[in-house]
């Protein structure tokens, strides 16, 4: 899995996962479960992930979204 997104805005989350959705990309958010750990403060940042396979589409789905600012730095 590839990391596109890591923040705290949970209203991003919400709208990059339904880009996802609605584009049938496989998407995780991966780290919802630490609220828990963190008493719900939202300090831990959540991680939208995709299928390195379509982490390309994925990221341009994003960056034609004007999510660009949001994206994590590719992997070389």
């Amino acid at each position: 899995m590839i990391e596109l997104i890591r923040t705290n805005d949970v209203v991003l989350l919400s709208f990059a996962e339904s880009l996802m959705r609605d584009a049938e990309i496989p998407c995780m958010i991966a780290d919802q479960s630490m609220s828990i750990l963190e008493g719900s403060l939202g300090l831990l940042p959540k991680r939208l992930l995709v299928a390195e396979d379509l982490a390309d589409e994925a990221r341009k789905l994003l960056v034609d979204a004007g999510l660009e600012h949001e994206l994590r730095d590719e992997k070389k």
